[in-house]
């Protein structure tokens, strides 16, 4: 069996609050959804509602009949006589999803009508449809309702309608108050009742049941499902195009014409677009789905892939990859380093990792973009002796006042004291530390210059290295110091320094 996908986008996905696409953008994501993604049809707009809505509309069709696509654009649109169907026409648009009461309730307490009355409204559109050549879906808004409270008068309309010139029949869950038994129940009537209709199924997300009732639908027998791109829409929003496309292929084992590799980059375009975050860990296309953040599932993954299941991240046009922080284990680093092209040794893999663990006590993760800063950091910090240890500081930074900084540090086994102020919080570092050397009437070097940097595309909870340049009796040399905070990365590079001066056999770091 295959299933038909309509995606809305463009239309339902519109109503979410906050967004509204830009003509142009709308274009380009109509594009994408049809040529590379490949769903059946989409839904680019409501009739009437706006002068953006037409210019986006009108620029939508003429793309699509240019490309072949214009049988596969829709309009919603209402029961109004001509009105929609002209604003449709004059836009270039050739089918109209046609949005009529699915419930007794909206009938008689939105419309003021009968159920007869209705019913000749909705005929007088398709009638006017078939002259100006416009193909007729129709929308039975708040369906579920119906069927629940109303189911005669459901039966009524479809008796009335199905032999009318209309496509598909589409069941929406307006209200998202379906759950999978419901869902089941009411399509699979409609399907017995009606076998030669083809039936859409339309799911809101309010008790998060979305993706389960089409899962039902389909099982029931509704041949088309309609998806928003993440799960846009009105209040808790519509199915997912996403999940949708999952249960679809490896659940039900039916027939998309969906390319699958293309989701994330028309998820990542909507998301940039609308401006809604896609959250993290929302099946797919999240962030953070297709990341390992335990050692022993990257283990196990090393070994024998023990722990991956069908949703492979490349299906998907996405990679695996596997988290660097306090849970990691040797595992995860070796899979972050392959990534790189990189080999340790055990005993250096060890090390790194070790580090890994400390940063990441610090911060949510540790990225591969930050493991040649950990590995130079650690692989590099090769002193013979480490005799000077800064053992405790505090550092206080206030608006309208000077930095302050206390430190403890040890000596060759003595532990000494100091405060200072400075222009800022390692200045005020420094002076502290420099009040000890003087106490103890020791040479200090001079600190030519200090650099900052953050591995690419590092956000604000990046790791920083700090490059430090010292010259020390004739002598150049350079320390680093790494760490989720400059000041404390800056305070580790000045505890190399110190012990490479008092070990001048030390090696560079």
């Amino acid at each position: 069996m295959k299933i038909e996908i309509m995606d809305t986008t463009l239309r339902d996905g519109e109503q979410t609050h906050g967004v509204s696409f830009s003509p142009l953008e709308k274009l380009h994501l109509a594009s994408l959804l049809l040529s590379e993604v490949g769903v059946d049809r989409i839904e680019v707009a409501s009739a009437r509602v706006s002068e953006g809505e037409f210019e986006a509309t009108e620029k939508i069709m003429v793309w699509a009949v240019k490309n072949g696509f214009i049988d596969s654009v829709e309009v919603l649109g209402f029961v109004d006589g001509q009105v929609s169907l002209d604003w449709i026409q004059k836009a270039g648009g050739k089918t109209i999803n046609l949005l009529t009461k699915g419930s007794l309730k909206h009938v008689q307490g939105q419309l003021k009508k009968s159920p007869e009355q209705h019913l000749a409204d909705i005929r007088e559109v398709i009638r006017h449809a078939e002259k100006k050549d416009i193909k007729v879906n129709i929308y039975f808004e708040d369906w579920s309702n119906g069927m629940i409270h109303s189911e005669k008068y459901v039966y009524f309309l479809i008796d009335s309608l199905k032999n009318d010139d209309i496509l598909r029949f589409m069941l929406p869950d307006t209200l998202g108050i379906l759950n999978q038994e419901d869902t089941y129940l009411f399509v699979k009537k409609m399907v017995d009742r009606y076998p030669e209709l083809r039936f859409d199924f339309h799911a809101h997300n309010d008790y998060d049941l979305a993706v389960a009732n089409v899962f039902s639908a389909i099982k029931a027998g509704a041949r088309g499902i309609h998806t928003t791109v993440n799960g846009l829409g009105e209040r808790a929003g519509n199915a997912p195009l996403s999940s949708i496309i999952g249960i679809l292929n490896d659940h039900l084992k039916v027939e998309t014409n969906v390319n699958e590799s293309k989701i994330n980059k028309v998820s990542t375009l909507t998301e940039t677009f609308s401006g809604i975050r896609v959250p993290v860990n929302k099946p797919i296309i999240g962030e953070n789905v297709f990341t390992q953040t335990s050692g022993i599932h990257a283990d196990g993954d090393h070994k024998e892939n023990l722990y991956y299941n069908d949703l492979l991240p490349e299906r998907f046009g996405r990679k695996r990859k596997y988290a660097m922080g306090k849970l990691s284990g040797k595992a995860n680093i070796q899979k972050n380093l392959e990534e790189l092209g990189l080999n340790l040794g055990p005993e250096s893999l060890r090390k790194v990792t070790q580090r890994v663990i400390e940063l990441g006590d610090k911060k949510e993760n540790v990225t591969t973009e930050d493991l040649p800063y950990i590995i130079s950091d650690v692989l590099e910090n090769r002193t013979k002796s480490h005799n000077i240890f800064i053992k405790n500081y505090t550092l206080s930074l206030s608006s309208g006042m000077k930095p302050v900084a206390s430190i403890q540090v040890e000596i060759n086994g003595e532990l000494y004291e100091e405060t200072s102020f400075g222009d800022g919080q390692y200045d005020a570092f420094m002076k502290a530390l420099w009040k000890i050397y003087k106490i103890l009437k020791k040479e200090r070097p001079v600190l030519k210059d200090y650099r900052v940097s953050i591995p690419p595309g590092g956000k604000t909870d990046a790791l920083v290295e700090t490059k430090i340049s010292w010259e020390y009796k004739t002598r150049e040399f350079v320390t680093r110091g790494l760490d989720a905070d400059q000041t404390e990365a800056a305070i580790k590079a000045t505890e190399k320094m110190l012990n490479i001066i008092e070990n001048p056999d030390n090696s560079k770091s």
